[in-house]
């Protein structure tokens, strides 16, 4: 299915890039090797996203987002990306977040919360994940059982991207557990509430300016209000906003090889070996034009999937496509940089020994590659 870019938008587009790319080069990428080094979550640098409208990519400006769309959502994610991917994940947990309030909150809701978490006066956590839901969340066993006029939430939450300094949770719970996953309703959780509390922070492999850590309620006290959207709809709505997220995901991992392109190209045209530089030898040259054309193609599965997501048109198989594919060529690719950089690539400090560790995660967040295949498959099949 093809649909066309409009022809009036693309100045937009490129100013979009452009303030992004900018932004990554100067203020995100000289920090990265720190960053990670000191597993700090870099909140300057938030702040200053807030500030340039890079929180809420798609939400309207009266709420405090940028007002443009999925495409422009993408360039976004792949420029932060460039400049280091923690950063730009963090863009993504927030687009996720935003867009889950604004799609399905009441007016109150959206009033009470979508500026504060475009501006990042409020950090968000998104809690789904368990021990035994994973890629099928339809396994959840946290609850919400009605408690007068509002709820109690009882259960735990891991792998919690920022769990370990959230204010809000967007929570997933069963309100009916006879129903399965048609009894699973999302909830706006103050993380600081009686009956909140958190596990260590985890070390990761990679992307270590992500904080994540478990969640626990022990009967957490919810109000009415708490409730997003309507009751029992919740496996849905979380189902709905995946598709955005494949492609934030699959823009994220074109940014980091390409990352290491550039960085592999650098070093190419710069390291000698017997009295040439690497460059000129056609090996090399054949894995930096491998790198070029696989990161190209992820681009274009990307892009085409939030095109899709944007014209209102399916796009199920086409996002599990941009990310299963993107996220594998970047693992890929980063490896190849590694290699172009021979034994320098496997030492700390250099950005492609980062870059590689950056990218594994990728194959396994919204949902395994393994995940992907069968939801293309089953869209191939239909």
């Amino acid at each position: 299915m093809l649909v066309e870019l409009p022809k009036n938008s693309i100045d937009i587009y490129e100013q979009i890039r452009e303030m992004t790319a900018d932004f990554a080069r100067e203020q995100i990428r000289p920090q990265a090797e720190r960053i990670d080094r000191e597993e700090e979550f870099p909140e300057d640098l938030f702040k200053q996203m807030a500030e340039l409208g890079l929180f809420g990519i798609t939400i309207p400006e009266s709420y405090g987002g940028g007002g443009v769309d999925c495409y422009g959502y993408a360039i976004v994610m792949e420029e932060l990306s460039r400049g280091y991917s923690s950063v730009a994940d963090q863009c993504g947990l927030v687009e996720l977040v935003s867009t889950l309030i604004y799609r399905y909150g009441t007016d109150a809701q959206k009033e009470r919360y979508l500026k504060k978490i475009t501006g990042f006066e409020a950090k968000v956590a998104y809690c789904l994940t368990e021990a035994e839901a994973g890629s099928d969340l339809s396994a959840i066993k946290t609850t919400a059982t009605g408690h007068g006029s509002g709820w109690r939430l009882t259960g735990s939450k891991l792998w919690i991207n920022n769990g370990p300094l959230a204010n809000v949770g967007i929570v997933l719970a069963r309100t009916d557990p006879a129903k399965g996953h048609r009894g699973m309703s999302v909830f706006v959780v103050d993380l600081h509430a009686e009956g909140v509390s958190r596990g260590p922070k985890e070390h990761k492999m990679g992307q270590r300016g992500s904080h994540v850590g478990p969640l626990f309620f022990n009967e957490v006290e919810l109000g009415q209000e708490a409730l997003l959207g309507e009751l029992h709809r919740g496996f849905y709505m979380i189902m709905s906003v995946l598709e955005k997220g494949r492609v934030g995901i699959g823009a994220l991992a074109v940014g980091i090889a390409q990352a290491g392109l550039e960085a592999a190209l650098e070093y190419a045209k710069m390291r000698k070996q017997f009295g040439s530089p690497v460059a000129n030898f056609q090996g090399i040259q054949w894995l930096l034009a491998q790198m070029a054309m696989e990161i190209a193609a992820a681009r274009g599965l990307v892009q085409r999937a939030a095109l899709l997501l944007d014209n209102d048109k399916p796009a199920t198989e086409a996002s599990s496509m941009a990310k299963c594919y993107a996220s594998d060529m970047a693992v890929r690719q980063t490896a190849e940089a590694v290699q172009i950089f021979g034994g320098s690539g496997y030492i700390k400090g250099y950005e492609v020994e980062r870059l590689y560790r950056d990218a594994k995660i990728t194959q396994i967040y919204e949902g395994t590659n393994q995940i992907q295949r069968t939801i293309i498959a089953r869209q191939l099949l239909k």
